[in-house]
This record gives structure tokens, sequence and C-alpha cells, in this order.
């Protein structure tokens, strides 16, 4: 079976600037480096497929002597802000033409080689229980209410209960999205229809979105690496 990474950057990052390359708890290259560095030492992998309009980017991620890595100069309208996931989405096959797809992102540093390995390993033994694809959560075990109401307990039964009793709900971290091409063709979309659920611990799991997660993933990178 072959694993082809879909690693997009897109240029014009708003909430935290030059996202993708800006130094990372003094990592030159930064959350680029971490993720390629990562990505080149997992065997599993066919081909790693860094896409992106930003040059710097392309640059960088060319420096690297892994014959694995391809540079796709994605199209500027698949690049902007406003640029709708589902499009990006249907693009990929047009770059990646066969096998699987693991779509992640330089955003969860915190998801290392044997990270991605187990999941590579879980997606294989999946398929083979009825399972069609993949994706990472987190469980979330507490008192979830929507505007209006508890929707991960029933206050009619018990009003505080225990939260190792409380059903886990699965929240989608976006680490990984991990499907066969044929899927992507078929449904549009980076699942399918029976994903089969990662479960990553809260580590693993940090996506940095906004400046303050950028700072807080820096220093957790600090301890842990120190």
């Amino acid at each position: 079976m072959s694993v082809h990474v879909f690693l997009p950057c897109r240029k014009g990052s708003e909430r935290i600037p030059n996202k993708n390359t800006k130094d990372f708890a003094g990592v030159k290259g930064g959350l680029l480096k971490i993720k390629l560095d990562q990505l080149i030492n997992i065997t599993d992998l066919d081909s790693i497929v860094v896409s992106s309009n930003d040059d710097v980017v392309l640059e960088f991620a060319s420096t690297y002597k892994d014959s694995r890595i391809r540079i796709d100069e994605r199209p500027e309208h698949l690049g902007s802000s406003s640029t709708s996931t589902d499009d990006l989405i249907r693009y990929v096959p047009s770059i990646i033409t066969t096998g699987h797809v693991l779509w992640t992102h330089v955003t969860s540093p915190f998801l290392d080689e044997s990270g991605y390995s187990a999941i590579i390993k879980q997606y294989n033994q999946a398929l083979t229980e009825g399972y069609d694809s993949l994706m990472t959560v987190k469980e979330l075990r507490g008192f979830i209410w929507n505007k209006d109401k508890p929707i991960s307990y029933d206050r009619n039964i018990e009003k505080w209960p225990r939260t190792q009793t409380i059903e886990p709900l699965y929240e989608i971290d976006s680490s990984v999205f991990l499907n066969s091409v044929e899927n992507y063709k078929k449904l549009n979309d980076r699942i399918g229809l029976k994903p089969s659920m990662y479960i990553q611990d809260a580590e693993s799991s940090i996506d940095i979105d906004w400046p303050e997660d950028f700072t807080f993933a820096e220093s957790m990178w600090l301890q842990k690496n120190k």
C-alpha cells in the first residue's frame, strides 16, 4: 500500500504572520522544518507533497535532499484565506493520483514519527475491519453543553455524574486525515463514509491556530527538548 503525505502550507496566515516558517522555539525554518524532519524519518511514506503558494515555503522545502519530497506550486486561487477546504480537497487527486493520502499540517508539531507510524498501522488494520478512512481526534469527557443544554450527559438521570462515567465525545483535531485517492475522487472528501478514529493524547493533538497557541507550544517544545 502506498501512502503519500499532503502537507498544505498556504501563504498569508492572518492570525500568525509567516506561521509556517517563522522561528519556533529557536528552530530556524520553524514549524515547517520540524514537520519535514519528522516526516522524512518515516519509512512507510512513499512521497511527501509540500503544497504551497508561498515562495519561502517552497524554497525551504526544496533544500531537503530526500527524493520523496515533492514540491507543488499551488495555484493562487487555492491559497487564499477565502479558499474553501472543500475546493482544496477536490484538488488533491490531481497531484496525488494513486494510493492513500495522509493529510497533515505543520501546526501539529507534537505529532512525531512514532505517532504517524502508529496512525498508519491503525489505518491498515482498520481497512480490514470495515472502515474506509481514518481521522485523528481528542477524547472529551466532561460537562459539555450546547447553548441550551448538556449534550454529553443527561441531567434528568444525574445532575453531576463522575466524568469517568460520561460517554465520551470526540473532537476532530485535524492532525491527520488518512483516506484513499479513490475515496477522494468518489466522495470529494478527505474522509470516507466510515472513518476509524485515532485517539490522541492532549500533547499530540495540540494545533497551533492563534498567537497564544504559538507561544504556548513554543514553551512546551523548549521544555520537552531542553
